[in-house]
């Protein structure tokens, strides 16, 4: 091939690594149609019905904020659309057993006095998903301690972030599940 043109001229070995190329994407691509993203969500659970948190602390405002926030988790994590009771696929249930907002967890020793530099909120709950379709548990935890760190007097940080752990742990049980 003394030809000027002769490296435009396709080889036999490039076309057959072009074809393997061009079957190997297609095989990839097939593949990737196949699969499908459900949201994560429980199976044969496509509503649910969270029933207000029973509360056996002092704290009435732990009712509504436990409730909003687990039911803000199972909506936008698990892509579970919330139902009344009657009609729910699944149910959640608890009960808040145990609030303590100001546990100290860091001091800084002084002249006479000891100053607390860092306190926590902590929550413990008894909390339980049924599959009401199936008759059966799907996820069931007793005395789940979750906390929340905060600087004094920036309570409501630290049960935000306490919240925030809790949904995370009753996400995680459902999905535990599967």
């Amino acid at each position: 091939m003394s030809s000027p043109w002769s490296w435009w001229i396709p080889r036999r070995s490039s076309r057959l690594l072009c074809g393997a190329v061009v079957a190997s994407a297609t095989c990839l691509w097939l593949a990737g149609c196949l699969y499908g993203f459900a949201g994560g969500t429980l199976p044969n659970v496509k509503t649910v019905a969270i029933l207000p948190f029973d509360n056996d602390t002092p704290e009435p405002r732990l009712t509504a904020e436990v409730s909003d926030a687990v039911r803000q988790a199972l909506e936008g994590r698990l892509g579970l659309r919330v139902a009344t009771e009657a009609t729910a696929d699944a149910i959640v249930r608890g009960r808040v057993v145990r609030y303590d907002p100001d546990v100290p967890q860091s001091v800084q020793p002084g002249l006479g006095q000891v100053k607390v530099t860092k306190r926590k909120v902590q929550i413990i709950v008894d909390v339980e998903i049924l599959n009401q379709r199936a008759g059966t548990t799907v996820w069931k935890r007793q005395g789940l301690s979750v906390d929340g760190d905060y600087d004094p007097p920036a309570e409501q940080d630290g049960r935000k972030l306490a919240l925030a752990k809790l949904v995370q742990q009753i996400v995680d049980g459902a999905q535990s599940q599967w």
